[in-house]
């Protein structure tokens, strides 16, 4: 039985060691809605002003308290003027590949106007709603994005090592850490909108997926 804590806060993704980040991400076809029951989430615009062969540079501003949503969000790039005054933390970050569920990850706080305005200058931009939860001892974020890529859902395991041996939870049904086409850079390029059904036939033709190379999975049903 998985143990839930509800878990409020900024959720870094370089937890690792030095530059690196290790995580481990998860295709979801429903939100657990009993785990996440009064949990508000927090919105994240990410615009990309490089995503190209796992290479990504990335302005990431966050609202960790608004009551907006994303429900009605056609367009990711609307979210900058709908969450303006909202934005309460922004970080620009240089990534590279991803490569056994890890990768090259260094970032720098900036003020939230500046990465505002340039946001509205230039790149791609992604819209998610981000839900953090604690599963026994592992701290985990869902994310349910909008925009042209709904109604995609991926929740993600990240560790300050290797996440090997992971308990993972009954709502995760396919794991895509090493598919390429589900990293938030590829996404800005090519919106899961455009390549969904695709995806769902295959998944229905070959089944869940679960890699093998991170020790042993433990997997709730």
């Amino acid at each position: 039985m998985l143990e839930s804590h509800g878990y409020r806060g900024f959720m870094s993704e370089s937890q690792g060691e030095g530059n690196f980040e290790f995580e481990r991400r998860f295709y979801l076809e429903a939100l657990p809605e009993e785990l996440l029951a009064g949990e508000r989430p927090s919105v994240i615009v990410q615009t990309y002003f490089l995503a190209k062969d796992g290479y990504g540079l990335r302005i990431r501003l966050q609202a960790s308290a608004s009551r907006k949503n994303l429900s009605t969000l056609t367009r990711a790039e609307d979210a900058l003027e709908i969450f303006e005054q909202d934005f309460d933390s922004c970080i620009l970050t240089a990534k590279g590949p991803s490569a056994g569920g890890t990768r090259y990850e260094a970032e720098r706080e900036i003020d939230v106007n500046v990465g505002i305005e340039m946001s509205r200058r230039g790149g791609v931009t992604i819209a998610k709603s981000r839900y953090s939860l604690w599963l026994g001892e592992d701290g985990w974020v869902i994310d349910e994005f909008a925009g042209t890529n709904a109604p995609l859902l991926i929740a993600e395991c990240e560790r300050g090592g290797p996440v090997v041996d992971l308990v993972i939870p009954r709502f995760c049904t396919s794991e895509v850490t090493d598919d390429h086409r589900f990293s938030n850079d590829s996404l800005a390029e090519h919106p899961f909108g455009e390549w969904a059904d695709g995806y769902v036939a295959q998944l229905a033709a070959e089944g869940p997926q679960f890699a093998r190379e991170f020790g042993e999975n433990r997997i709730e049903r």
